[in-house]
């Protein structure tokens, strides 16, 4: 069974947070979580918190 991964897009620029790609050039590695993310991590493009994320329904 494979793991579900999921995705968080930012609501004020629409970034996309994929866990199963992770960030690997901001060193957060494939298969990251969401909720492994630190607190204060911010959005790479317009610097949103993570509180300005929602879940993407796919």
């Amino acid at each position: 069974m494979s793991q579900q991964y999921n995705k968080y897009m930012c609501l004020n620029c629409e970034f996309v947070y994929d866990e199963a790609e992770g960030m690997p050039e901001y060193d957060i590695p494939p298969g990251t979580r969401w909720e492994e993310l630190d607190d204060d991590w911010i959005c790479p493009v317009c610097g949103s918190e993570k509180v300005d994320f929602e879940l993407v329904e796919e």
